[in-house]
């Protein structure tokens, strides 16, 4: 079997459903704000308030293009999807799973929003970022896993089912 990405919205719970989810598999487990904290030797927000929203995305598409492994699956970073650079180096050798999750449950969701390490331009809002992206992650989806209400097990329970592994 190949890498599993998942991509999604801030706040879908790609890390936390990528955790449970390699358990299940016996794969390995990699969260791409991890790799964009330690390149860059501090939290995400920091990177974001002190270098700037450009630094942080090409720090992102780094971390997108250079990544090699197998067997994993990756949690990318909610602004990934803007890099096609990184989501063809991502999709070459992975199946890619968006966690779609109704923009008032992500609102719900991120109470931290400027402390988060969320990228978005001056004056946009959560729906400015989720009408934006959406197109971009239903473009790179080889499979779309729909929040419903229930719980992180049955959304990892889905991605296997439709992964078919």
């Amino acid at each position: 079997m190949e890498n599993i990405v998942l991509i999604g919205m801030p706040g879908s719970g790609k890390s936390t459903v990528g955790v449970l989810l390699a358990k299940s598999l016996g794969y390995s487990f990699v969260d791409t704000d991890l790799i964009i904290s330690r390149m860059a030797k501090k939290p995400l927000q920091k990177i974001l308030d002190e270098d700037g929203l450009d630094c942080f995305l090409a720090l992102e598409e780094k971390a997108g293009s250079d990544i090699i492994c197998e067997n994993t699956v990756i949690a990318t970073g909610g602004s990934m999807v803007v890099s096609e650079k990184a989501m063809k180096n991502l999709g070459k050798n992975g199946k890619i799973v968006y966690i779609d999750v109704p923009i008032q449950e992500i609102k719900r969701r991120v109470t931290n929003i400027t402390t988060r390490g969320i990228v978005f331009e001056k004056g946009e809002t959560l729906d400015d970022v989720y009408n934006d992206r959406t197109p971009l992650y239903k473009k790179y989806a080889d499979i779309t896993v729909s929040f419903k209400k229930g719980s992180i097990e049955n959304t990892v329970e889905k991605i296997i089912e439709q992964l078919g592994v």
